[in-house]
């Protein structure tokens, strides 16, 4: 079954780029350098296959290089499912950066692991190639497209190596971030063709993929014996310009250079800059609860004064602040015994809710070794539904607890829209709501407080003629106990 595709627009987007970016410095050195060696082993079988596709090949230009293009996006969906580390991708760890989770010496040591991981990965499988001897392959044919390949990426100019290297990471790392709308692994394949199949067959220059092509035709004209130059009717002196000092200077430098503007220039800061500024003056977006109305009749013990929200709710005083740490939130909520509290800005206007819902998300996206400097705007809702202060506890409590569309199933016509044999009480005991256990209060468009299940369950706890307030289950324990 295809898990569909979810996305809330753009600045979701950004949000799921922010998180795998943040991801990136998180990993141990040991971790990223064996992770990125594995990428460069990808991008490198990735490259074998291009050149068993196109050599030979009668199918024209164009058709030639689609085919090889589409063989060569191997690399890349073995990457992203493979959970490797590529250089061409990590650069858009720059949004890290400009959200001040890592400090600049942490973003180059986060790029130079991964780079020379992608190195060594790509350079151990040039070995592997070599020993097995499939430069030979075809009547050496194989051998002399690798040769050709490399010599053509060494005679770019500088300024044309460096573009080359802009429009292939361009392309990488939209394939990348196209990946962050599904969690459906073969959605995720899929998605990362086309794009790559467009950089390899016009021509676009990648650098983990050059670290693996152009040793490999050094190491051809190195190490190939005299049998196949005659069978290839060439010479070694014919390549003598694939060396190591034109490889570094006219093609590596520009071309990771090129590769880091692409990708972490035009997509990474390009949409950081496009929709960050939106987001730094987001406020929630607040629903007033309507509340149904309740019939009851009133107990001795208690009042219609005494059933009021703002009788019951705690204060506003444990709102936080969305400048404020996680860590330092979770400690407030502990002392106010909440599961989640209201947001407020530095003017005290209501802009999201923060719970330890987000939390034990955030937890699990980063392998439970959290960011302590993540704050409480970084994992709140926007989306806040609210009670009003002169609103009934009973209104509340029926809200929180009963869903007429469950008990009472007709259309607004009055048609029966389901059939059931329970008696509503029944279905009432069996339905399952999802709604929140805690609502800020308001009065007059202002933040007064927040009231939460137990404070409804207190108030509420007089009509059974018990006085005592619900205790924690801890405390409960503790009165036994004594």
């Amino acid at each position: 079954m295809v898990t569909p595709i979810h996305t809330d627009g753009p600045a979701a987007l950004l949000v799921q780029a922010e998180q795998y970016a943040e991801s990136k410095p998180r990993k141990s050195t040991r971790m990223a350098v064996g992770l990125a060696m594995m990428a460069g082993l990808f991008i490198g079988l990735a490259f074998v296959f291009y050149l068993t596709v196109t050599t030979g090949s009668t199918a024209g230009w164009g058709l030639t290089r689609l085919m090889g293009g589409l063989a060569f996006s191997m690399g890349l969906i073995l990457v992203v499912l493979g959970g490797a580390e590529l250089f061409t991708s990590t650069v858009l760890s720059m949004l890290a950066r400009a959200n001040g989770k890592i400090s600049t010496r942490n973003l180059l040591y986060t790029w130079a692991r991964v780079y020379i991981g992608n190195l060594c990965g790509a350079l151990l499988l040039v070995l592997i190639v070599m020993a097995a001897g499939l430069y030979q392959l075809d009547d050496g044919q194989w051998g002399l497209n690798a040769l050709h390949v490399a010599q053509h990426k060494l005679h770019h100019s500088w300024l044309q190596a460096f573009s080359l290297g802009v429009l292939c990471n361009l392309l990488v790392c939209l394939a990348i971030w196209m990946t962050f709308t599904s969690q459906n692994p073969l959605t995720k394949a899929v998605m990362v063709i086309l794009p790559v199949a467009m950089f390899v067959s016009t021509g676009f220059e990648h650098s983990v993929a050059n670290m693996f092509m152009v040793p490999l035709g050094m190491s051809i004209a190195t190490f190939a014996p005299d049998s196949f130059w005659q069978a290839v009717g060439s010479s070694p002196a014919a390549f003598s310009d694939v060396n190591l000092i034109q490889f570094i200077s006219a093609n590596l430098i520009p071309v990771t250079l090129g590769n880091i503007v692409g990708g972490a220039g035009l997509v990474g800061m390009g949409y950081w800059l496009i929709i960050n500024p939106e987001r730094e003056h987001k406020t929630a977006h607040i629903s007033a609860l309507t509340l149904p109305s309740a019939n009851y009749s009133e107990r001795p013990t208690m009042t219609q004064e005494t059933l009021t929200i703002e009788k019951n709710m705690k204060p506003v005083h444990c709102a936080l602040q969305s400048h404020q740490f996680v860590a330092d939130a979770l400690e407030q909520l502990n002392r106010y015994q909440l599961q989640g509290a209201p947001v407020v800005d530095k003017q005290n206007e209501l802009v999201g809710f923060f719970s330890v819902q987000d939390v034990f998300v955030d937890l699990w996206w980063n392998d439970y070794q959290p960011d302590m400097d993540t704050k409480v705007e970084d994992l709140m809702r926007t989306e806040v539904q609210t009670v009003e202060a002169d609103q009934s506890v009973i209104e509340l409590a029926q809200y929180m607890s009963i869903d007429n569309q469950v008990l009472y199933p007709v259309s607004d016509a009055g048609i029966a829209t389901r059939f059931t044999t329970q008696s509503a009480l029944e279905r009432a005991k069996t339905q399952t709501l999802s709604r929140p256990y805690i609502y800020p209060v308001m009065r007059d468009e202002r933040l007064v407080g927040v009231i939460s299940r137990s404070d409804v369950v207190r108030a509420l706890a007089p009509l059974y003629g018990n006085a005592m307030d619900i205790l924690p289950a801890d405390a409960k324990e503790g009165l036994v106990s004594a």
